[in-house]
């Protein structure tokens, strides 16, 4: 009964880091304390001490009645895909909570967990860009590398707006969407621009799909919608072993908003589709429960 009662007792930090913004959530068992948010963070391009400080600044001072009580930090994150940039984030959580029970992990583990628990099936990321494993209940076994907005990125937001900017550059839309395309801000300079002289082109690209996103039933934007969860598909989801035997799941806010398409599109290759999630932490939650 000691034992249970500490186990229960055992307050637990997660995090969930995209490069924009982090999500914080303190578990006492399977109770949420507090929840936070915070900037992202990439160890790609921030440095132990910068992402220290910004989590003394704008995050520990909101758990100082608990600093003393948590016992573990799972963070799951973007750019933690190598020993080293894991090592970078745990140094910097170790600076500012000084436990050593730190686990960092890939974001899309951390999909994953959320998605199937600790069931077999296949994960993937739908939002901005996307991402996509054969996950075992206890860790990925296979991973089909995405290669960013340039080349890949199947099903995501910035295909999805890579696709409907090539037609727009093509001349294929329909009359009514360019002009409403253009009544919106867009043209070919300010677009090139975007993609070619400032930063994260990618998030730009993707920033277009919610332009798509508000035209959904035109029977166009569907026809480029299709082509882009096709590839998803054929892509990414067919190259996993016995990939068929498994369900897939979807993370992200591409994937939930269009999850009616998906899964049919997904049907017609053969794929059942399970749980449409927008945000990871709510499986999170549930995977860290004591």
């Amino acid at each position: 009964m000691t034992v249970f009662l500490l186990f229960c007792d055992m307050y637990v930090l997660i995090a969930d880091s995209g490069s924009t913004k982090t999500d914080w959530v303190l578990l006492k068992g399977s109770e949420v304390i507090l929840n936070k948010k915070t900037i992202g963070f990439n160890p790609y391009f921030q440095s132990k001490d910068l992402i220290s400080e910004e989590i003394g600044r704008s995050l520990t001072p909101h758990l100082n009645d608990y600093l003393n009580q948590i016992a573990e930090i799972h963070y799951y994150g973007t750019g933690c895909s190598t020993i080293e940039n894991c090592k970078l984030i745990e140094d910097s959580l170790h600076c500012s909570f000084k436990i050593e029970n730190i686990n960092v992990s890939h974001d899309l583990l951390g999909a994953a967990r959320a998605l199937c628990k600790r069931e077999w099936g296949i994960a993937a990321i739908l939002g901005t860009g996307s991402n996509s494993c054969l996950y075992n209940g206890k860790e990925i076994l296979e991973n089909v590398p995405s290669a960013g907005y340039l080349w890949s990125d199947y099903g995501g937001g910035s295909q999805i707006g890579k696709y409907f900017i090539r037609d727009y550059f093509e001349d294929y839309l329909p009359i009514e969407l360019k002009l409403a395309f253009e009544d919106a801000g867009y043209n070919r300079e300010e677009i090139l621009n975007n993609v070619y002289k400032k930063n994260v082109p990618g998030k730009y690209l993707a920033s277009v799909s919610l332009f798509v996103s508000k035209h959904y039933q035109h029977p166009y934007v569907k026809k480029v919608l299709t082509e882009c969860f096709d590839s998803f598909f054929v892509q990414q989801i067919a190259k996993y072993t016995d990939s068929k035997k498994y369900s897939v799941h979807t993370v992200g806010s591409v994937g939930y908003y269009y999850k009616d398409l998906i899964s049919q599109i997904g049907q017609k290759h053969g794929y059942k589709i399970g749980i449409c999630i927008q945000s990871p932490m709510e499986g999170l939650i549930q995977y860290h429960s004591h």
